[in-house]
């Protein structure tokens, strides 16, 4: 009893994903993603939980969940506490949010007089972008820009969590899309005032009222309709009444009374993380409390380092970011996950000596996740029969695209296809990564990266399949393609002639020849056929020979008459039908 009470509880650290846990639950991760659901959370497949909510979906499948810490405390970093005459006012952090091509980008361009759209693949943000703007009254917002394509989910998450207010972005000209809905549920969720930007209003078949109509079925109400949501009519193109819109967004932030206090260690959150071939890796982060400075230790997840400069979005050097600042940060180790915290800490050793720690746990994490295959496991792969996996390594140029990519790459999984993500890292794809594929039959996909010559040529030896996207539904397009051309086929049948029988003969040795005609089609030497008799079929099987009057022939088409004898079949008789058919193989799609 003790070992099955023992057996039920799940040793954790608080940062597991969705699918660490069920694995260790041996539950499919759907059903994890439904629970949290039904709990009002949106999560994706690679999210990470917090205590509470390991805790209260733990409980739901009958598992107790004990976290682990480290033996030393001294994991946890102890923040400076702030006293009232510390803090000070700072910029409000706005997240512009909404479905894929509603306007946010072009938005963002005006208020920035930068042109980010052109540098977009395919015209789609793929990333999360931060910028500092001054408006035209002085006054200071940061803006961050995230994906509006379902497949960042995460992303979106990350960005409610870290602003001060929504910018909900949509098109007049379209409508509340699923997105956009799910914005709103993210930015709800985490508690941030909503403000409407009603886009395209320049545009022919513009109908913003159509708009406010379908947020009101969603019990949101905007001010125009006697609610008390803000919203504004905009043209991100021509910059009509962008000024009215950045007007409402500081009321809004004005009533929130932000304040930090700068003059202490920096604390915040890490935006995105990249690998630059010249620079190494590139953090983003926004600074949400104290100053960071250069020179500062920093610890960033399970990734130490100091910081060696600061740039900001424009790539212009700065020597320090106050609270609300979103800056690139040179020095990091490794590439933290987008939406870690970040502190900087006193020395570089105690920075050092907590991401290795932490790094350990999520070693342990990672090795008591390590699925092995159990006898139930394969007695399935038997039951379904052709039971196949497609290994996947995933690098890319930003953690958080890599996140996006690998969770929708893991949806399409099905009961005959399993798809296995090995190992998904930032940075270019390297000679290791293809030694990695050849090693465990998996296929690479680089994602706005390509691999080193080294990493090419050694794959060409190898045999090895690098696929490079730059737009992430074409990666998921061609991926599901390639797990189509993975399943077995299906054979559809297709009935290519009907024969009657019109007279029967006898010859000893032979057995019994019909004459017939073609009534419809072409019947070949090596068809396939039925006899049917009264619209009941008596016999399948095959043709022993063909002939028309003396000659043996390959086919008879429509309207000739020929002779026929069925092989180990001789009970024919006048007025049958011998139908003739192929089997064809039919692509089968998932």
């Amino acid at each position: 009893m003790e070992q099955e009470l023992q057996s039920r509880v799940l040793k954790v650290t608080e940062f597991v994903t969705a699918n660490e846990l069920a694995t260790m639950m041996d539950e499919p991760v759907t059903k994890i993603i439904a629970t949290c659901m039904s709990l009002g959370m949106f999560v994706s497949i690679n999210q990470r939980l917090d205590a509470e909510t390991l805790t209260i979906v733990a409980d739901e499948f009958g598992y107790e969940i004990q976290f682990v810490k480290p033996d030393d405390e001294s994991d946890i970093v102890i923040e400076e506490e702030d006293s009232e005459d510390d803090l000070l006012p700072r910029a409000p952090v706005v997240t512009i949010m909404g479905h894929v091509d509603h306007g946010k980008t072009s938005l963002l361009d005006y208020i920035r007089k930068a042109n980010v759209v052109a540098g977009e693949a395919g015209g789609i943000t793929q990333h999360i972008g931060a910028y500092m703007v001054t408006t035209p009254t002085g006054k200071q917002v940061t803006f961050l820009d995230t994906p509006g394509h379902e497949a960042f989910t995460a992303m979106r998450a990350r960005g409610a969590k870290v602003a001060d207010i929504a910018i909900i972005v949509v098109a007049a000209d379209d409508a509340v899309m699923p997105q956009t809905k799910e914005a709103i549920n993210h930015a709800q969720a985490a508690g941030v005032p909503l403000v409407f930007a009603f886009t395209k209003i320049d545009k022919p078949g513009a109908n913003s009222d159509k708009i406010r109509e379908q947020l009101s079925i969603m019990n949101i109400l905007v001010e125009d309709w006697g609610g008390n949501f803000q919203s504004q009519e905009i043209s991100g193109k021509s910059g009509l009444n962008v000024d009215l819109l950045l007007e409402k967004v500081l009321l809004e932030a004005e009533l929130l009374d932000l304040k930090a206090n700068p003059n202490k260690r920096a604390t915040g959150s890490v935006i995105e993380a990249t690998l630059d071939k010249g620079r190494g890796i590139v953090t983003t982060v926004l600074v949400q409390a104290g100053t960071l400075k250069i020179g500062d230790p920093i610890l960033a997840g399970s990734y130490s380092g100091r910081v060696k400069a600061l740039f900001n979005e424009r790539g212009q050097k700065v020597d320090k970011a106050g609270p609300s600042v979103p800056v690139q940060v040179l020095g990091m180790q490794g590439a933290p996950t987008a939406g870690d915290k970040f502190n900087a800490l006193e020395s570089e050793v105690e920075a050092r000596e907590i991401a290795n720690k932490r790094l350990q746990l999520m070693r342990e994490q990672g090795l008591r996740t390590q699925k092995h295959i159990t006898l139930d496991e394969i007695g399935r792969r038997l039951a379904i029969g052709n039971f196949k996996e497609l290994n996947l390594i995933v690098k890319g140029d930003v953690d958080g695209s890599i996140e996006a990519l690998s969770d929708s790459l893991l949806k399409l999984s099905t009961e005959e296809i399993q798809i296995n993500i090995i190992s998904k890292a930032v940075g270019q794809i390297s000679e290791s990564d293809v030694l990695l594929a050849s090693a465990s039959d998996a296929i690479i996909i680089g994602f706005q990266v390509r691999p080193s010559s080294g990493a090419r040529k050694l794959a060409e030896a190898e045999q090895i399949d690098i696929r490079l996207y730059s737009i992430i539904y074409d990666a998921i397009n061609e991926i599901k393609a390639a797990m189509e051309g993975m399943l077995a086929p299906e054979f559809e049948e297709k009935i290519t002639a009907n024969v009657e029988i019109r007279d029967t003969f006898k010859i000893t040795k032979v057995g019994t020849i019909a004459g017939c005609m073609v009534l419809d089609g072409t019947i070949t030497r090596n068809s396939k056929i039925r006899i049917v008799r009264d619209g009941v079929v008596i016999y399948t099987g095959e043709l022993a020979s063909l002939k028309r009057y003396k000659d043996d022939v390959k086919e008879v088409s429509r309207g000739y008459e020929c002779g026929l004898n069925i092989h180990n079949f001789n009970n024919i008789e006048v007025g049958d039908i011998v139908e003739a058919y192929e089997q064809v193989e039919v692509k089968r799609k998932l």
